[in-house]
């Protein structure tokens, strides 16, 4: 019988006029990975907090291996065992590695510095305990994002954590650093750290969990072991309704060449990349971490300039130098980080709709505003934005129904082409097949689409054609129907 080291019982919060979470039970065994599943806005955030001591629990009780305990703040949870990382990463920069594990209990020698032999030798002593090679003196601020991920589990595992939450861990990562997580989180579990998971992409679930959770709406729908369920199972608990088609791709006739990419060649990083965009098509472009896929769409949107090469429009020559060009060419682009580089999180919901299109929202200095409101509401209806009102900030809404605001700016602009960079990222099952209905429907109407996206199943499902980058040159092109995992994983290794 499995040791209980976490249980939550009848867990519930309230806030105004919102019950985030009524009665929700979760349990979590020594050395397991429970995962904890549901869309954006299903309590998973508030639950999680609740265990932190970030958020008080209105009812309910929480017991650390069999003992009731009470969380007023974070540390009286740190203090029982429990560690959460979270998806935006909490490390010090400037600081070495061994220094961010052991940040506030530096080693000192008896004249008071700091003892960098000890601290080194010590940091190593919890790295090779995760069966990682990182050098401990190496600066943190020159890590790739699942270096610095490895820093803040050591710094949980240095302070003797049992509990481990992880949320979205492998959403910035590529193919290779989850296998890499993965392996450190097998070797936890072994070691008998409990391990909760969260995560949108359901095919981790199956690769990492032992049981799943599932919330919807601020309640539990139910507790499954993993290898007893399958996809369509726990996508109908998460949304309560059946999902027939997760990627909905319809047949949609292939037009005109919409966009001419030329040679387009960055000096060291992109080298003699060309390709065209058709009216009604999606592209697919595919590669893994640093293959130069993010410099090719920040060069096709003007944000980076390219040394060589040409771009051409509806078949002419066209000067995209400059975001606002691109714009005035009917070029829209979704960025990867929709809270850094997609939204302003503290205005409204319609501010950040039509702030692309406001030139034409007035005459002059002023701003029609029942026009604008009349746009924006238009927007989230056709999008099916969740919103309370259009003037609720947009920080307060879920990562689903924030993507659909970055997407409903980029309609609101009236665009034909459209970047799209991991359009689904971070975002839950219903969001996403949402954005695939939205994606289709601008093919239908004859635009074209150029997605970028890590996740394997939605480019080979979504594209009509994929494009692999590896170390900066085209691999390979596939037409729909004639790729799969295995193939593109070959042209992405090249």
């Amino acid at each position: 019988m499995a040791k209980k080291i976490l249980e939550m019982k009848d867990i519930s919060k309230q806030f105004p006029g919102v019950r985030a979470l009524d009665k929700v039970s979760y349990d979590l065994n020594e050395g397991e990975v429970h995962g904890l599943l549901g869309e954006n806005g299903a309590g998973k955030s508030t639950l999680i907090k609740i265990l932190a001591g970030d958020y008080s629990k209105d009812e309910g009780e929480i017991y650390i291996n069999g003992e009731k305990v009470e969380f007023q703040m974070p540390s009286d949870s740190q203090n029982m065992g429990i560690r959460v990382i979270y998806q935006e990463l909490n490390t010090m920069d400037t600081l070495s590695v061994a220094e961010n594990i052991f940040v506030g209990n530096l080693p000192k020698k008896r004249i008071g510095t700091i003892d960098w032999k000890t601290l080194n030798k010590r940091a190593k002593i919890v790295l090779d305990r995760m069966l990682v090679k990182t050098n401990p003196k190496k600066i943190v601020g020159d890590l790739t994002v699942h270096e610095k991920q490895i820093i803040e589990i050591a710094k949980a595992i240095y302070k003797e954590a049992n509990i481990l939450v992880m949320d979205e861990p492998t959403a910035a990562l590529g193919e290779k650093d989850i296998v890499s997580l993965f392996n450190i989180i097998r070797s936890l579990k072994s070691q008998g750290v409990g391990v909760i998971y969260i995560s949108h992409r359901l095919e981790e679930i199956f690769q990492i969990t032992d049981r799943v959770t599932v919330l919807r709406d601020g309640k539990k729908i139910g507790t499954v072991n993993t290898e007893e369920t399958d996809r369509d199972t726990l996508i109908t608990m998460m949304v309560g309704r059946e999902l027939k088609e997760m990627y909905p791709k319809r047949e949609v006739p292939i037009g005109n060449v919409l966009m001419e990419v030329k040679h387009l060649t960055i000096n060291g990083i992109l080298e003699d990349i060309s390709f065209d965009l058709k009216s009604g098509e999606i592209i697919g472009v595919f590669g893994l971490l640093g293959a130069g896929r993010q410099n090719l769409i920040r060069a096709l949107y003007g944000i980076d300039k390219f040394d060589s090469g040409e771009i051409r429009i509806d078949g002419k020559p066209a000067m995209v130098d400059t975001p606002s060009k691109a714009l005035q060419n009917k070029m829209g682009f979704m960025p990867i980080d929709r809270k850094l580089e997609g939204l302003a999180l503290v205005l409204p919901v319609y501010s950040n709709i039509t702030m692309a299109n406001i030139d034409n929202l007035g005459g002059g200095y002023f701003i029609n505003k029942s026009f604008e409101m009349e746009h924006s509401e238009r927007w989230v209806n056709d999008v099916r934005i969740k919103t309370p009102a259009l003037t609720t900030e947009v920080n307060s809404l879920s990562g689903g129904n924030q993507q659909k605001i970055v997407l409903a700016r980029l309609l609101e602009t009236g665009s034909r082409i459209f970047i799209m960079n991991e359009p689904t990222r971070g975002i839950d099952v219903g969001s996403k097949v949402d954005i695939y209905h939205i994606m289709e429907a601008l093919c239908e109407a004859g635009s074209g689409i150029i997605m970028i996206s890590s996740e394997l199943p939605e480019i080979l499902s979504m594209s009509d054609r994929i494009i692999v980058i590896s170390k900066g040159k085209v691999t390979g092109e596939y037409k729909r129907g004639e790729a799969n995992q295995e193939k593109l994983i070959h042209s992405a290794t090249v």
